[in-house]
Protein backbone atom coordinates (compact mmCIF):
# COMPACT_ATOMS: atom_id res chain seq x y z
CA UNK A 1 0.00 0.00 0.00
CA UNK A 2 1.53 3.09 -1.05
CA UNK A 3 2.01 5.92 1.35
CA UNK A 4 -0.90 8.50 -0.23
CA UNK A 5 -3.23 5.08 0.04
CA UNK A 6 -2.35 4.69 3.52
CA UNK A 7 -3.68 8.62 4.28
CA UNK A 8 -6.71 8.29 2.29
CA UNK A 9 -8.88 6.51 4.81
CA UNK A 10 -7.78 8.61 7.63
CA UNK A 11 -8.32 11.48 5.92
CA UNK A 12 -11.92 10.30 5.07
CA UNK A 13 -12.39 9.92 9.00
CA UNK A 14 -10.76 13.42 10.22
CA UNK A 15 -11.43 17.14 8.77
CA UNK A 16 -8.96 19.45 7.22
CA UNK A 17 -7.07 19.95 10.86
CA UNK A 18 -7.04 16.32 11.49
CA UNK A 19 -4.33 14.97 9.54
CA UNK A 20 -0.55 16.45 9.04
CA UNK A 21 1.36 14.93 5.85
CA UNK A 22 3.88 17.73 5.39
CA UNK A 23 7.15 16.47 5.85
CA UNK A 24 8.83 19.74 7.75
CA UNK A 25 5.50 19.56 10.09
CA UNK A 26 6.06 15.99 10.86
CA UNK A 27 9.58 15.95 11.80
CA UNK A 28 8.99 17.54 14.81
CA UNK A 29 6.57 14.81 16.17
CA UNK A 30 8.98 12.08 15.09
CA UNK A 31 12.19 13.33 16.80
CA UNK A 32 12.52 12.42 20.37
CA UNK A 33 12.45 14.94 23.23
CA UNK A 34 16.36 14.65 24.37
CA UNK A 35 17.30 14.02 19.83
CA UNK A 36 18.70 11.01 20.48
CA UNK A 37 16.44 8.62 17.85
CA UNK A 38 14.51 10.06 14.72
CA UNK A 39 11.31 7.89 13.92
CA UNK A 40 9.54 7.88 10.68
CA UNK A 41 5.77 7.92 9.99
CA UNK A 42 3.63 8.52 6.90
CA UNK A 43 0.78 10.99 8.51
CA UNK A 44 0.40 12.42 12.15
CA UNK A 45 -3.39 12.36 13.13
CA UNK A 46 -5.04 14.79 15.16
CA UNK A 47 -8.56 13.62 16.22
CA UNK A 48 -10.90 15.61 18.15
CA UNK A 49 -13.09 13.81 19.59
CA UNK A 50 -13.23 10.08 21.34
CA UNK A 51 -15.12 8.84 18.78
CA UNK A 52 -12.90 10.26 16.35
CA UNK A 53 -10.01 8.26 18.36
CA UNK A 54 -11.72 4.71 18.21
CA UNK A 55 -12.34 5.14 14.45
CA UNK A 56 -8.85 5.46 13.59
CA UNK A 57 -7.47 2.53 16.06
CA UNK A 58 -10.29 0.32 14.46
CA UNK A 59 -9.29 1.80 10.91
CA UNK A 60 -5.44 1.21 11.83
CA UNK A 61 -6.12 -2.46 12.88
CA UNK A 62 -7.94 -3.24 9.48
CA UNK A 63 -4.93 -2.37 7.76
CA UNK A 64 -2.20 -3.95 10.03
CA UNK A 65 -1.14 0.21 11.19
CA UNK A 66 1.14 0.32 14.33
CA UNK A 67 -0.20 3.17 16.43
CA UNK A 68 1.66 5.74 18.53
CA UNK A 69 0.29 7.54 20.47
CA UNK A 70 1.55 11.49 21.88
CA UNK A 71 0.59 13.80 23.91
CA UNK A 72 3.04 16.68 24.60
CA UNK A 73 6.64 14.40 22.94
CA UNK A 74 8.15 15.62 26.21
CA UNK A 75 8.82 11.62 27.04
CA UNK A 76 12.88 11.13 28.20
CA UNK A 77 12.47 7.39 26.89
CA UNK A 78 11.36 7.50 23.49
CA UNK A 79 8.22 6.58 24.60
CA UNK A 80 6.02 9.01 22.01
CA UNK A 81 8.55 8.19 18.98
CA UNK A 82 7.65 6.08 16.32
CA UNK A 83 10.01 3.34 15.25
CA UNK A 84 12.62 3.78 11.74
CA UNK A 85 9.78 1.54 9.78
CA UNK A 86 7.34 3.83 8.50
CA UNK A 87 4.55 1.56 9.27
CA UNK A 88 3.06 3.67 12.52
CA UNK A 89 1.60 6.51 12.60
CA UNK A 90 1.31 9.06 15.34
CA UNK A 91 -2.03 10.23 17.12
CA UNK A 92 -1.37 13.53 18.49
CA UNK A 93 -4.11 13.90 21.22
CA UNK A 94 -3.36 18.17 21.16
CA UNK A 95 -6.63 18.97 19.75
CA UNK A 96 -8.69 17.04 22.74
CA UNK A 97 -7.66 19.95 24.95
CA UNK A 98 -10.82 20.68 26.85
CA UNK A 99 -11.63 21.44 30.77
CA UNK A 100 -15.02 19.20 30.72
CA UNK A 101 -15.58 19.85 34.70
CA UNK A 102 -14.46 21.29 37.88
CA UNK A 103 -16.67 19.93 40.59
CA UNK A 104 -15.03 22.31 43.88
CA UNK A 105 -17.01 20.09 46.32
CA UNK A 106 -15.75 16.61 45.29
CA UNK A 107 -12.35 18.59 44.31
CA UNK A 108 -12.05 16.93 41.14
CA UNK A 109 -11.66 17.88 37.66
CA UNK A 110 -12.29 16.10 34.46
CA UNK A 111 -10.51 17.08 31.46
CA UNK A 112 -9.40 15.71 27.93
CA UNK A 113 -6.05 13.54 27.34
CA UNK A 114 -4.51 16.32 25.80
CA UNK A 115 -5.01 18.79 28.27
CA UNK A 116 -1.81 20.80 28.71
CA UNK A 117 -0.80 19.84 32.48
CA UNK A 118 -0.38 23.99 33.27
CA UNK A 119 -3.73 25.18 31.71
CA UNK A 120 -4.98 22.14 33.82
CA UNK A 121 -3.31 23.85 36.88
CA UNK A 122 -5.10 27.01 36.32
CA UNK A 123 -8.66 25.71 35.68
CA UNK A 124 -8.28 24.50 39.06
CA UNK A 125 -6.76 27.34 40.73
CA UNK A 126 -9.48 29.41 39.47
CA UNK A 127 -11.65 27.64 41.06
CA UNK A 128 -9.20 28.06 44.40
CA UNK A 129 -8.52 24.21 44.12
CA UNK A 130 -4.81 22.73 43.42
CA UNK A 131 -3.72 20.04 40.98
CA UNK A 132 -0.58 18.95 42.98
CA UNK A 133 0.67 17.68 39.78
CA UNK A 134 3.96 19.56 39.51
CA UNK A 135 6.87 19.29 36.86
CA UNK A 136 9.57 20.93 34.78
CA UNK A 137 7.93 20.17 31.66
CA UNK A 138 4.23 21.26 32.82
CA UNK A 139 3.77 23.91 29.92
CA UNK A 140 4.12 21.48 27.56
CA UNK A 141 3.56 17.82 28.48
CA UNK A 142 -0.05 16.71 28.20
CA UNK A 143 -2.38 14.43 31.07
CA UNK A 144 -2.28 11.70 28.78
CA UNK A 145 1.14 11.51 28.12
CA UNK A 146 1.33 12.17 32.72
CA UNK A 147 -0.82 9.02 32.94
CA UNK A 148 0.85 7.09 30.51
CA UNK A 149 4.38 7.41 32.30
CA UNK A 150 2.83 8.00 36.05
CA UNK A 151 4.77 11.18 35.85
CA UNK A 152 6.38 12.28 39.73
CA UNK A 153 7.63 15.73 39.68
CA UNK A 154 7.92 18.30 42.43
CA UNK A 155 5.11 17.49 45.00
CA UNK A 156 5.41 13.71 45.17
CA UNK A 157 6.83 13.43 49.28
CA UNK A 158 3.46 15.00 50.05
CA UNK A 159 0.63 14.10 46.99
CA UNK A 160 2.05 11.21 45.56
CA UNK A 161 2.72 10.15 41.75
CA UNK A 162 0.18 10.76 38.73
CA UNK A 163 -1.53 7.24 40.33
CA UNK A 164 -2.44 8.80 43.23
CA UNK A 165 -4.64 11.83 41.38
CA UNK A 166 -6.08 10.06 39.13
CA UNK A 167 -9.76 9.07 40.12
CA UNK A 168 -11.32 8.18 36.36
CA UNK A 169 -10.71 7.74 33.12
CA UNK A 170 -11.61 7.29 29.31
CA UNK A 171 -9.65 5.28 27.13
CA UNK A 172 -9.78 3.31 23.69
CA UNK A 173 -8.72 -0.35 23.44
CA UNK A 174 -6.69 -1.23 20.73
CA UNK A 175 -9.97 -2.76 18.82
CA UNK A 176 -11.23 0.59 19.25
CA UNK A 177 -13.75 -0.22 22.52
CA UNK A 178 -14.24 2.82 24.34
CA UNK A 179 -13.72 2.24 28.68
CA UNK A 180 -15.45 4.92 29.94
CA UNK A 181 -15.51 5.18 33.97
CA UNK A 182 -15.18 8.94 34.25
CA UNK A 183 -16.13 8.81 37.87
CA UNK A 184 -14.95 10.93 40.75
CA UNK A 185 -15.34 8.37 43.05
CA UNK A 186 -12.81 8.06 46.28
CA UNK A 187 -13.83 4.91 46.92
CA UNK A 188 -15.19 2.19 44.20
CA UNK A 189 -14.17 -1.37 45.02
CA UNK A 190 -15.99 -3.12 42.25
CA UNK A 191 -13.83 -5.67 40.94
CA UNK A 192 -10.46 -4.66 38.82
CA UNK A 193 -9.26 -1.01 38.76
CA UNK A 194 -9.15 -1.19 35.11
CA UNK A 195 -8.00 2.72 35.09
CA UNK A 196 -4.67 1.64 37.02
CA UNK A 197 -3.95 -0.51 34.16
CA UNK A 198 -3.01 2.66 31.67
CA UNK A 199 -0.64 4.15 34.49
CA UNK A 200 2.54 3.32 33.09
CA UNK A 201 1.84 2.16 30.24
CA UNK A 202 3.43 4.46 27.64
CA UNK A 203 0.25 3.91 24.88
CA UNK A 204 0.91 0.44 24.97
CA UNK A 205 -2.42 -1.01 25.96
CA UNK A 206 -4.54 1.77 24.39
CA UNK A 207 -5.03 5.30 23.92
CA UNK A 208 -6.29 8.18 27.04
CA UNK A 209 -8.95 9.96 25.82
CA UNK A 210 -9.97 11.55 29.36
CA UNK A 211 -9.19 11.23 32.54
CA UNK A 212 -10.78 13.08 35.99
CA UNK A 213 -8.45 14.10 38.32
CA UNK A 214 -8.34 14.27 42.64
CA UNK A 215 -7.69 18.10 43.39
CA UNK A 216 -6.68 19.52 46.96
CA UNK A 217 -7.60 22.62 49.07
CA UNK A 218 -5.77 25.71 46.88
CA UNK A 219 -2.33 26.63 49.45
CA UNK A 220 -2.71 30.48 50.63
CA UNK A 221 0.71 30.62 52.64
CA UNK A 222 3.98 29.39 52.13
CA UNK A 223 7.45 28.68 53.53
CA UNK A 224 10.25 28.10 51.51
CA UNK A 225 13.98 27.92 52.55
CA UNK A 226 17.02 26.86 51.18
CA UNK A 227 19.68 24.90 53.03
CA UNK A 228 23.36 24.55 52.88
CA UNK A 229 24.07 21.10 53.96
CA UNK A 230 27.11 19.69 56.20
CA UNK A 231 30.09 17.54 55.05
CA UNK A 232 28.09 13.98 54.67
CA UNK A 233 25.10 15.53 56.03
CA UNK A 234 22.73 12.37 56.64
CA UNK A 235 20.05 13.21 53.73
CA UNK A 236 17.42 10.85 55.05
CA UNK A 237 17.42 11.28 58.52
CA UNK A 238 17.13 15.45 57.61
CA UNK A 239 14.31 14.55 55.74
CA UNK A 240 13.12 12.18 58.37
CA UNK A 241 13.09 15.04 61.15
CA UNK A 242 11.41 18.00 58.75
CA UNK A 243 8.45 15.62 57.62
CA UNK A 244 8.22 14.64 61.43
CA UNK A 245 8.02 18.52 62.67
CA UNK A 246 6.19 19.86 59.59
CA UNK A 247 3.01 17.92 60.86
CA UNK A 248 3.06 16.75 56.87
CA UNK A 249 2.89 20.42 55.61
CA UNK A 250 6.16 19.40 53.95
CA UNK A 251 5.50 19.38 49.99
CA UNK A 252 8.97 20.23 48.83
CA UNK A 253 12.44 18.89 49.47
CA UNK A 254 14.91 18.75 46.63
CA UNK A 255 18.61 17.90 47.00
CA UNK A 256 21.19 19.68 44.86
CA UNK A 257 25.12 19.55 44.54
CA UNK A 258 27.18 22.32 43.91
CA UNK A 259 27.93 21.57 41.18
CA UNK A 260 24.10 21.53 39.81
CA UNK A 261 23.84 24.96 41.33
CA UNK A 262 26.52 26.13 39.84
CA UNK A 263 25.30 24.80 36.13
CA UNK A 264 22.09 26.43 37.06
CA UNK A 265 23.76 29.70 38.29
CA UNK A 266 25.66 30.16 34.71
CA UNK A 267 22.10 29.93 33.16
CA UNK A 268 20.68 33.01 34.73
CA UNK A 269 21.43 36.15 33.90
CA UNK A 270 20.81 37.99 37.67
CA UNK A 271 21.25 34.41 39.74
CA UNK A 272 20.17 34.41 43.33
CA UNK A 273 23.65 33.96 45.74
CA UNK A 274 22.47 31.04 47.01
CA UNK A 275 25.12 28.41 46.76
CA UNK A 276 25.80 24.99 48.65
CA UNK A 277 27.44 24.18 51.81
CA UNK A 278 29.87 21.55 51.40
CA UNK A 279 27.23 18.37 51.81
CA UNK A 280 24.90 20.50 48.91
CA UNK A 281 21.94 22.37 49.21
CA UNK A 282 18.18 21.64 50.00
CA UNK A 283 15.16 23.40 48.65
CA UNK A 284 12.31 22.72 51.36
CA UNK A 285 8.73 24.20 51.35
CA UNK A 286 5.84 24.04 53.61
CA UNK A 287 2.38 25.10 52.05
CA UNK A 288 -1.17 25.15 53.67
CA UNK A 289 -4.54 26.74 53.00
CA UNK A 290 -5.07 27.36 56.88
CA UNK A 291 -5.31 30.95 57.65
CA UNK A 292 -4.54 29.76 61.09
CA UNK A 293 -0.87 28.16 60.85
CA UNK A 294 2.04 30.22 60.65
CA UNK A 295 4.20 28.62 58.30
CA UNK A 296 7.51 31.05 58.92
CA UNK A 297 7.41 30.32 62.99
CA UNK A 298 7.64 26.56 61.98
CA UNK A 299 9.67 26.63 59.48
CA UNK A 300 12.38 28.46 61.67
CA UNK A 301 11.36 26.08 64.56
CA UNK A 302 12.58 23.12 62.35
CA UNK A 303 15.53 24.55 60.57
CA UNK A 304 16.92 25.42 64.14
CA UNK A 305 16.49 22.05 65.30
CA UNK A 306 18.32 20.51 61.92
CA UNK A 307 21.20 23.12 62.23
CA UNK A 308 21.45 22.01 66.11
CA UNK A 309 21.85 18.24 64.46
CA UNK A 310 25.07 19.20 62.57
CA UNK A 311 23.05 18.27 59.07
CA UNK A 312 22.58 21.97 58.29
CA UNK A 313 25.12 24.53 57.89
CA UNK A 314 23.50 27.37 57.22
CA UNK A 315 19.83 28.09 56.23
CA UNK A 316 18.18 30.80 54.29
CA UNK A 317 13.97 31.64 54.68
CA UNK A 318 12.70 33.13 52.08
CA UNK A 319 11.20 36.29 53.23
CA UNK A 320 9.31 37.52 50.23
CA UNK A 321 8.00 36.30 47.15
CA UNK A 322 10.94 37.23 44.88
CA UNK A 323 13.23 35.28 47.32
CA UNK A 324 10.94 31.82 47.04
CA UNK A 325 10.82 32.49 43.42
CA UNK A 326 14.81 32.89 43.14
CA UNK A 327 15.27 30.07 44.75
CA UNK A 328 13.05 27.99 42.78
CA UNK A 329 14.12 29.18 39.46
CA UNK A 330 17.85 28.44 40.15
CA UNK A 331 16.49 24.64 40.82
CA UNK A 332 14.43 24.39 38.10
CA UNK A 333 16.91 25.85 35.72
CA UNK A 334 19.33 22.90 36.44
CA UNK A 335 18.19 20.96 33.38
CA UNK A 336 18.74 23.99 31.03
CA UNK A 337 22.40 24.83 32.44
CA UNK A 338 23.44 20.96 31.68
CA UNK A 339 22.04 21.13 28.13
CA UNK A 340 23.80 24.95 27.99
CA UNK A 341 27.25 22.75 29.03
CA UNK A 342 26.70 19.97 25.98
CA UNK A 343 24.32 18.00 28.19
CA UNK A 344 24.06 15.14 30.04
CA UNK A 345 23.44 11.22 30.27
CA UNK A 346 20.56 10.74 32.21
CA UNK A 347 19.90 8.61 35.12
CA UNK A 348 16.50 8.48 36.73
CA UNK A 349 17.28 6.51 39.88
CA UNK A 350 15.07 5.84 42.59
CA UNK A 351 16.16 4.08 46.06
CA UNK A 352 14.69 3.33 49.15
CA UNK A 353 15.23 6.80 51.37
CA UNK A 354 17.15 4.70 53.69
CA UNK A 355 19.86 4.03 50.87
CA UNK A 356 19.99 7.57 49.49
CA UNK A 357 23.51 8.49 51.22
CA UNK A 358 24.86 4.44 50.47
CA UNK A 359 24.03 5.22 47.04
CA UNK A 360 25.54 8.04 46.49
CA UNK A 361 29.11 6.86 47.45
CA UNK A 362 29.01 3.64 46.09
CA UNK A 363 27.77 5.42 42.20
CA UNK A 364 30.51 8.61 43.64
CA UNK A 365 33.52 5.95 43.35
CA UNK A 366 31.98 3.73 40.58
CA UNK A 367 32.47 6.99 38.65
CA UNK A 368 35.97 8.04 39.63
CA UNK A 369 37.33 4.44 39.10
CA UNK A 370 35.39 4.39 35.53
CA UNK A 371 36.94 8.01 34.80
CA UNK A 372 37.88 10.60 36.90
CA UNK A 373 38.01 13.30 35.22
CA UNK A 374 33.76 12.76 34.44
CA UNK A 375 31.69 15.43 36.08
CA UNK A 376 28.83 14.91 37.62
CA UNK A 377 24.98 16.85 37.82
CA UNK A 378 23.05 15.14 40.82
CA UNK A 379 19.69 16.57 42.12
CA UNK A 380 16.36 15.37 42.60
CA UNK A 381 13.00 14.98 44.64
CA UNK A 382 14.99 13.28 47.47
CA UNK A 383 12.06 13.74 49.30
CA UNK A 384 10.47 10.62 47.44
CA UNK A 385 13.70 8.29 47.14
CA UNK A 386 14.18 10.51 43.33
CA UNK A 387 17.90 11.11 42.19
CA UNK A 388 18.83 12.30 38.63
CA UNK A 389 21.94 11.38 38.39
CA UNK A 390 23.51 12.69 35.66
CA UNK A 391 27.30 12.50 33.97
CA UNK A 392 28.04 15.54 32.20
CA UNK A 393 28.60 15.34 28.52
CA UNK A 394 32.72 16.71 27.76
CA UNK A 395 32.50 19.94 25.97
CA UNK A 396 35.10 18.75 23.35
CA UNK A 397 32.59 15.32 22.71
CA UNK A 398 30.35 14.38 20.34
CA UNK A 399 27.04 14.67 22.95
CA UNK A 400 25.47 11.23 20.94
CA UNK A 401 28.70 9.10 21.07
CA UNK A 402 29.54 9.81 24.59
CA UNK A 403 26.05 9.08 25.12
CA UNK A 404 26.17 5.63 23.54
CA UNK A 405 29.11 4.76 25.50
CA UNK A 406 28.14 5.37 29.24
CA UNK A 407 25.07 4.06 28.75
CA UNK A 408 26.70 0.92 27.67
CA UNK A 409 28.87 0.69 30.58
CA UNK A 410 28.98 3.08 33.55
CA UNK A 411 25.11 3.21 33.12
CA UNK A 412 24.88 -0.57 33.91
CA UNK A 413 27.18 0.16 37.08
CA UNK A 414 25.03 2.71 38.46
CA UNK A 415 21.74 0.43 37.91
CA UNK A 416 23.21 -2.36 39.30
CA UNK A 417 24.21 -0.59 42.48
CA UNK A 418 20.57 1.60 42.53
CA UNK A 419 19.07 -2.42 42.06
CA UNK A 420 21.01 -3.81 44.49
CA UNK A 421 19.75 -1.30 47.55
CA UNK A 422 16.34 -2.22 46.20
CA UNK A 423 16.27 0.42 43.77
CA UNK A 424 15.12 0.84 40.15
CA UNK A 425 16.73 2.64 36.61
CA UNK A 426 13.66 4.70 36.44
CA UNK A 427 11.43 6.71 39.19
CA UNK A 428 9.81 8.79 37.02
CA UNK A 429 10.51 8.83 33.45
CA UNK A 430 9.14 5.76 31.68
CA UNK A 431 10.82 2.86 30.06
CA UNK A 432 9.63 3.85 26.35
CA UNK A 433 12.14 2.45 23.85
CA UNK A 434 15.46 3.45 25.19
CA UNK A 435 15.21 1.25 28.13
CA UNK A 436 13.30 -2.04 27.46
CA UNK A 437 16.84 -3.59 27.59
CA UNK A 438 16.82 -2.22 31.45
CA UNK A 439 13.62 -3.74 32.01
CA UNK A 440 14.55 -7.15 31.06
CA UNK A 441 17.88 -6.84 32.94
CA UNK A 442 16.74 -5.71 36.11
CA UNK A 443 13.18 -6.83 36.34
CA UNK A 444 11.59 -10.37 37.89
CA UNK A 445 10.87 -12.50 35.49
CA UNK A 446 7.75 -12.86 37.02
CA UNK A 447 6.96 -9.36 36.99
CA UNK A 448 7.94 -9.62 32.95
CA UNK A 449 5.75 -12.40 32.17
CA UNK A 450 2.69 -11.10 33.82
CA UNK A 451 3.39 -7.69 31.86
CA UNK A 452 3.42 -9.57 28.77
CA UNK A 453 0.32 -10.82 29.67
CA UNK A 454 -1.48 -8.39 30.17
CA UNK A 455 -0.08 -6.52 27.07
CA UNK A 456 -1.40 -9.54 25.28
CA UNK A 457 -5.01 -9.28 26.46
CA UNK A 458 -5.47 -5.73 25.71
CA UNK A 459 -3.38 -5.62 22.43
CA UNK A 460 -2.59 -9.23 20.89
CA UNK A 461 -1.76 -7.73 17.64
CA UNK A 462 0.63 -5.31 19.28
CA UNK A 463 -1.19 -2.43 17.45
CA UNK A 464 -0.42 0.36 20.35
CA UNK A 465 3.12 1.69 20.43
CA UNK A 466 4.93 -1.89 19.36
CA UNK A 467 8.76 -1.44 20.28
CA UNK A 468 7.51 0.11 23.86
CA UNK A 469 7.91 -1.35 27.03
CA UNK A 470 7.14 -4.84 25.97
CA UNK A 471 6.17 -7.51 23.61
CA UNK A 472 2.42 -9.89 24.23
CA UNK A 473 3.31 -13.60 24.79
CA UNK A 474 4.68 -15.06 21.61
CA UNK A 475 6.21 -11.53 20.54
CA UNK A 476 9.78 -11.40 19.02
CA UNK A 477 11.72 -10.96 22.54
CA UNK A 478 11.05 -11.41 26.54
CA UNK A 479 11.11 -7.83 26.49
Amino acid sequence: MSQSVHVRPFRDLLDSGGVVEDPERIATYTMDQRQLFTGSTFAVLKPATTQQVADIVRLAAHYGIGIVPQGGNTSYCGGATPDASGRQVIVSLERMDRIREIDPVSMSISVDAGAILKNVQDAAAAAGLLLPLSLGAEASCRIGGNIGTNAGGLSVVRYGMTRDLLLGIEAVLADGTVVSDMRKLRKNNTGYDVKQCFVGSEGTLGIVTGAVLRLAPLPTRRATAWLKLAKDAPIAELLTLIHRESAYLLTTFEFMTSRSITLATEAITDPPSLGAGPGGAVLVEFASSSRHLDLDELMEAVLAEAIETGCVDDALLAQSGSQRTAMWRLRETIPEGEKRRNGSVKHDISVPLSSIQRFLDLAGSQVRSYDADLELSVYGHVGDGNLHYNVLVPRDVDRLEFTKRIESSLSLQLYDTAAALGGTFSAEHGVGRFKKHLLARYSDPGRIAAMRRIKTAFDPADIMNAGAIVCPMGGKSAS
